[in-house]
């Protein structure tokens, strides 16, 4: 399902004489200015935009003509973020510019969309050299109430399925542990052997030295790569790159494939990708933040944390935790539940959580997930009996058992979970019995 958003420019985004002029909509006040001055590495910052914009246009499964999608931007103290998702949903990109990366300064606060359009696409193409690069994002002096006939206003169909791509992508990284770090040669020597784009076999990569094997099978301390020719987007800043850094879950043998993020650091910006388990897996319906989108008793908390949340570009949770009077473990839990909203994300190179407020209804991808909104169903019509750990769930046509089992996990009878076998969040029977017994957190 598509939310068509109206976005708002004062004009196409461009690369002028005085620097790179990025056009910006929506945000705390319409076109917000969020920073003014110069990005200190030009040629990497417009490969990494390139790159968060290619992204954007790209269907890695099934692909169509592409559909250039406006990259979001948050600007917050000391950092600025370019994140996208792929049109299929399954690779999300961020470029992250680091304090290093500016000589200037955050004026304004706040995420917006950003204007990355064809002409501004062959002009970053063309950057090169050591001059610094001036950004303006976003125009001087102008709100809502100045916008006339000198505004380019587009209406562009922006997919659901971002909203609840980062819904689960902020729970899936928060997971993740460093892996692997090589240095830019062997790096650059690794993604030349992968194999071209439209191959969808699951690889795994195994630390080897200085640099990175590819097995065919999983083993502890491995990197889950399904679908390499996913990574092609990290090549344009390859040669402004000092090492690669790759991030996952635990793993171990006869382990299901797992998500996993490779991220370029050139010191002034880093430049991460984040893939599926699987080429055709869209992020949006892995089903991770289902139980933070369940649960009721984390919803007062939210509250509270996304009250006291204040752009910081690392969220300390033990700070917070100290200002909201709660424990570590419920601050953890409200974070995921506002994540679900777009309002935090999470970046694995710092280890924390991060403010942004995306530019969408809050309620939304709670309302559009299938599974969520059946088991609220099911739940309204009394269709969970408990028996103890376990339960029975009647539909129209159906009777289902769900099993509660010792570590926490749900399992269900149904044919979503005999094929998933949790490796795709809880079926919505599962999720029911969740709401009306268990505690949150404990789904898989």
């Amino acid at each position: 399902m598509n939310a068509v958003q109206t976005y708002r420019y004062l004009q196409p985004s461009a690369l002028r004489a005085a620097g790179l002029d990025l056009q910006t909509c929506g945000g705390p006040a319409a076109n917000p200015r969020f920073f003014a001055g110069f990005l200190t590495a030009p040629a990497a910052a417009a490969a990494g935009l390139l790159a968060v914009a290619e992204v954007a246009r790209t269907r890695y499964h099934q692909p169509v003509n592409p559909a250039s999608l406006d990259p979001v931007v948050t600007g917050s103290r000391g950092r600025l973020r370019f994140e996208s998702f792929s049109g299929c949903c399954g690779v999300y990109a961020r470029m992250d510019v680091l304090p290093a990366g500016m000589d200037g300064e955050i004026s304004g606060h706040g995420t917006t969309n950003v204007d990355v359009n064809p002409p501004l696409r062959e002009a970053l193409a063309r950057v090169g050299g050591i001059e610094p690069l001036h950004v303006a994002v976003g125009p001087d002096d102008l709100t809502v109430s100045t916008m006339d006939g000198s505004v380019v206003e587009r209406k562009v169909p922006l997919p659901g399925r971002w909203l609840r791509g980062f819904a689960e992508v902020h729970v899936l990284t928060a997971g993740f542990e460093p892996r692997a770090e090589i240095a830019a040669a062997e790096a650059a020597a690794f993604l030349r052997r992968l194999p071209a784009a439209g191959d969808r076999s699951v690889l795994w990569a195994v630390p080897a030295g200085r640099t990175l094997r590819l097995t065919s099978r999983p083993v502890p301390g491995a990197v889950c790569l399904a679908g390499a020719g996913r990574l092609a987007a990290l090549r344009g800043v390859l040669r402004h790159t000092r090492t690669l850094r790759v991030y996952g879950p635990a793993v171990r043998a006869g382990s299901p494939a797992v998500p996993s993020t490779w991220e370029l650091d050139t010191g002034a910006l880093r430049l991460s990708l984040t893939l599926s388990p699987e080429p055709y897996r869209g992020f949006s319906g892995e089903g991770a933040a289902l139980a933070a989108l369940a649960g009721d008793d984390v919803v007062d908390d939210a509250e509270l944390v996304g009250a006291l949340l204040n752009w910081d570009p690392a969220i300390d949770v033990a700070a917070l935790a100290d200002a909201a009077a709660l424990p570590d473990e419920r601050v953890r839990a409200a974070l995921a539940q506002l994540g679900t909203a777009g309002r935090v994300g999470y970046d694995v190179a710092d280890g924390a959580y991060f403010h942004r407020v995306m530019p969408y209804d809050a309620g939304r991808a709670e309302r559009d997930n299938p599974r969520l909104v059946g088991a609220r169903a099911l739940v309204e019509r009394g269709a969970v009996e408990r028996d103890g750990e376990n339960a029975t769930v009647r539909t129209d046509a159906e009777t289902y058992r769900v099993r509660r089992h010792p570590d926490g996990a749900y399992s269900c009878s149904c044919r979503w979970w005999a094929r998933h076998r949790g490796q795709r969040g809880p079926c919505r029977h599962a999720l029911a019995v969740s709401m009306v017994a268990a505690p949150v957190g404990a789904l898989s």
